[in-house]
């Protein structure tokens, strides 16, 4: 198995500093490029391990710095704090992931195969994805694991090019039920090519290997190992040559 290196990426955006993380092959060509968006955790080990996963199966992925470099939670009411004022401002919210792919696109250390891009990430960072793929017309694809639905600044036809794909749990007490139709209907409005895959008994953050709260947020192998290969399908199918 090929060896994936981990560096940082620092820029700015409006003059306030954020510290991305890129994982890639060293001298492998060129390969498609990922933007992940971690949970509401931020980038930590947890969101470290996951991108090193995907990287080593023929990506260059880059975890997305939302918070700033200053700003890394520690428990959930920190996270919670973070994450706040950017769901309450997707217009924020997207222009600090579209920061986040200029520099995935724009960076020397891995060779990017040309216009092959995509987002996934997780609770928080699956709405996240969502986010981006509904605005940035570069993104082949976006996938969201165990993340919400909802947007104030619904899916557009003819700008919303990217293949949604939501990988949800059927028992997630964190997702409410009405987002799943309301989603499906907005997708279909802009004419999107979309799935929705719901896992039966799984709840919030089936991913996440350190979630055990029953009932609310617990790690789910089976489900994981399904919703990985689900994305992974969808990978290979827009990113054929």
């Amino acid at each position: 198995m090929s060896k994936v290196t981990v560096e940082s990426l620092v820029y700015h955006v409006a003059g306030k500093a954020y510290e991305s993380r890129l994982f890639y092959t060293q001298g492998a060509r060129e390969q498609p490029g990922l933007l992940m968006a971690p949970n509401w955790m931020g980038i930590g080990e947890g969101a470290e391990r996951i991108a090193r996963d995907v990287a080593e199966q023929g990506y260059v992925v880059l975890v997305a710095d939302l918070y700033g470099q200053t700003l890394r939670p520690s428990n959930m009411d920190e996270a919670a704090a973070a994450m706040a004022p950017l769901k309450d401002d997707r217009f924020e919210l997207r222009k600090r992931q579209k920061a986040a792919l200029d520099q995935l696109v724009g960076q020397s250390k891995a060779v990017l195969a040309p216009g092959k891009l995509a987002a996934f990430g997780f609770c928080f960072g699956g709405c996240c994805a969502l986010e981006l793929g509904r605005a940035d017309e570069r993104l082949l694809a976006a996938v969201s694991f165990h993340g919400t639905l909802d947007t104030p600044l619904l899916a557009q036809e003819g700008k919303t090019k990217a293949s949604m794909l939501v990988l949800h749990g059927a028992a997630d007490p964190f997702v409410p039920q009405e987002q799943l139709p309301a989603f499906a209907a907005e997708m279909d409005a802009a004419k999107v090519d979309w799935q929705l895959i719901s896992y039966g008994a799984a709840v919030h953050s089936f991913t996440d290997t350190g979630a055990n709260l029953p009932g609310k947020m617990k790690y789910d192998a089976k489900t994981a190992k399904r919703a990985f290969r689900a994305m992974y399908n969808l990978l290979d199918e827009v990113f054929k040559a």
